[in-house]
């Protein structure tokens, strides 16, 4: 058995050194990709990069240097992670070369941003006006409701289910879209136990031959807890889209 080394080190306490017994999570996941290049603009700390990587893609960290028409075109999708237009501004100054990106066949996908106390966030994202609310699902285990069972986001490259939203950890996700314009499609809906639907969870919109998607779906607790269904949903959202 392996053990794996740990300590406390405190100035008004001794050094504390301890050994754990060393673990390591294996998955066996059914989980097919249609695509492999992705670029990924940084958030606030998230680990979906390990997991997007241990899933076989190959990720390109973007800066604003490198948000440019012919940069861009190399990706078969483009991921901002969570919380990434909080922490960099620069994000509202790049939305039109993201909106061409996507209107030239491109796929963007930004997980979920957070607003203040004093009102929804609005942002420069995406290629048409929706806001970010506080709206939230905390029920871990609420229950999914598909909006189109048709719709490619829960069909390609892999079948999306109930089984997917089995397993869930701590909350189905934060921060969801609200006030969206009508051409935005709620590819899902749930709610928490006494409250109101929610559709905000997840929205997509065609422009021009791409696709622009916000999700508020906690993937960022859901992946490295190594939830199969969520790895499965998550490949479709960065699929090609046409």
């Amino acid at each position: 058995m392996y053990k794996s080394l740990y300590e406390i080190n405190y100035d008004h306490i001794p050094s504390i050194k301890y050994f754990s017994d060393a673990t390591h999570r294996l998955l066996e996941l059914d989980v097919k990709r249609d695509g492999k290049k992705i670029g990924y603009i940084k958030g606030a700390g998230d680990k979906v990069p390990e997991a997007l990587q241990q899933m076989g893609y190959e990720l390109s960290f973007l800066e604003e240097k490198d948000i440019t028409a012919d940069n861009l075109k190399q990706f078969d999708a483009v991921v901002a992670g969570v919380r990434a237009y909080n922490v960099h501004e620069w994000l509202n100054t790049v939305n039109d070369v993201l909106n061409d990106y996507v209107k030239n066949g491109g796929n963007y996908l930004v997980q979920y941003n957070t607003n203040s106390f004093v009102g929804p966030a609005r942002f420069k994202m995406g290629p048409y006006p929706f806001v970010i609310s506080r709206n939230r699902i905390t029920d871990e285990d609420s229950k999914v409701n598909f909006t189109d069972t048709s719709d490619g986001l829960l069909n390609w490259p892999n079948k999306i289910t109930d089984k997917d939203f089995e397993g869930w950890v701590q909350e189905r996700g934060v921060y969801f879209a609200d006030q969206m314009d009508a051409n935005y499609k709620a590819i899902l809906s749930m709610k928490d136990p006494g409250e109101a639907e929610l559709k905000g969870s997840l929205i997509a919109a065609r422009y021009g031959k791409g696709r622009f998607i916000y999700t508020g779906l906690a993937f960022f607790r859901q992946l490295p807890a190594g939830v199969p269904g969520a790895y499965r949903l998550f490949a479709n959202l960065i699929a090609n889209p046409n």
